[in-house]
């Protein structure tokens, strides 16, 4: 709480890692990994059918059936990881690249290509399961996050809550401005960057001049950990030991998942224009999936029957999710405007007159 005596932090530059690249386990002794055979099954179902819904949202993307999509291919270990671990009754607050988290809380797919198709209901399935709605503006919804984190704490309902983040957001002002309150209040608040490397066409590196986005905890005393981003049991592992600390009392902690964003920032974005394939390829050959898949598979859990389960299911999921999309009807732009006060003011209306106008020329 505030007035508590500040804490000494330091933090490891190496990221916690439980599965190596190979796939074999790793010399941490730290965080464990023995989790139920069920649980671990899951995780790999979780990342394969995010990464298979991924593909989809691109191919209605690409027809025509969405505004817009972002990509979380490559990061589907870090998104699924960290969330596996929460309680139900904790609230996560996403940017907009969390396909992964969606799909832990049980968010339909098609919810979620309602918010992309932009209808003004997209978001009411997202707080059924204690999920904030997509968030586009970089970096506020991490102070949502903290003044619900607050309530919680005032209200003592023993949740935490989880504010997904990238890189990029680390440069804004409200995530500062988030961290410092969590901070000094100690809000039982988790901070989930997901470094992947790059915020549109801006590297990490001009990001930065610490000596990684964790270390930025250090100015709020806080504590602050990397973690392997492409390794679902270390994001697991450490997410688990944050909640649990917020959960006692602890405050917030600066979580920096070290990953990669395979495809473009979004699918209005050409990632060939700053970036080489030369590096693509690098983290290619780091991907969680098949990575995780080994690992598996030298523990004796993997099987071909697993395998066509998931498969089964990720088909099921994606034609769920094209019967949702297309031809679902244009939603009434009227929508916009007449949804968000309980009657619509005379600003609102003056601008729903002036979109009018501008649909009628071009029409």
């Amino acid at each position: 709480m505030a007035g508590k005596s500040p804490i000494s932090v330091t933090v490891a530059l190496d990221p916690v890692q439980l599965v190596g690249v190979d796939g074999s386990p790793t010399a941490e002794r730290r965080y464990s990994r023995d989790l139920p055979v069920e649980t671990l099954c899951w995780l790999y179902e979780m990342m394969v059918v995010t990464r298979e819904l991924d593909t989809e949202f691109i191919n209605l993307k690409r027809q025509g059936e969405l505004a817009l999509f972002a990509s979380c291919r490559g990061q589907e270990a870090a998104q699924v990881g960290a969330s596996a671990c929460l309680r139900k009754t904790d609230w996560l607050f996403p940017q907009y690249r969390e396909l992964g988290a969606y799909l832990v809380r049980g968010i339909s797919p098609g919810h979620v290509a309602a918010a992309w198709r932009g209808t003004w209901h997209g978001g009411l399935e997202f707080t059924k399961k204690c999920c904030a709605p997509i968030s586009i503006p970089i970096g506020t919804q991490t102070l949502h996050a903290v003044g619900a984190a607050m309530a919680a704490q005032r209200l003592d309902e023993g949740s935490v809550t989880v504010a997904f983040l990238g890189d990029g957001a680390t440069s804004e002002g409200d995530v500062h401005e988030a961290l410092n309150s969590a901070a000094v209040f100690g809000a039982p608040c988790v901070f989930y960057v997901q470094n992947n490397q790059w915020a549109i066409s801006l590297p990490v590196s001009k990001q930065t001049a610490a000596a990684s986005l964790a270390h930025k905890s250090i100015g709020y005393g806080i504590p602050g950990i990397r973690v392997d981003g492409n390794d679902v049991l270390a994001c697991y592992s450490v997410m688990a030991e944050a909640a649990a600390r917020a959960r006692s009392g602890g405050g917030p902690t600066l979580i920096e998942a070290v990953t990669y964003r395979l495809g473009p920032h979004t699918t209005a974005d050409d990632p060939k224009r700053y970036r080489s394939q030369e590096e693509v390829d690098r983290w290619l050959a780091r991907d969680p999936i098949p990575r995780y898949r080994t690992y598996l598979q030298r523990q004796g859990v993997w099987s071909q029957r697993l395998e066509e389960r998931v498969a089964a299911r990720a088909q099921r999921l994606r034609t769920e999710l094209r019967d949702a999309v297309v031809g679902a009807p244009d939603f009434d732009v009227d929508d916009v405007f007449t949804t968000v006060f309980a009657e619509i003011t005379p600003g609102l209306q003056e601008q729903r007159q002036q979109l009018r106008a501008e649909l009628a020329r071009s029409d």
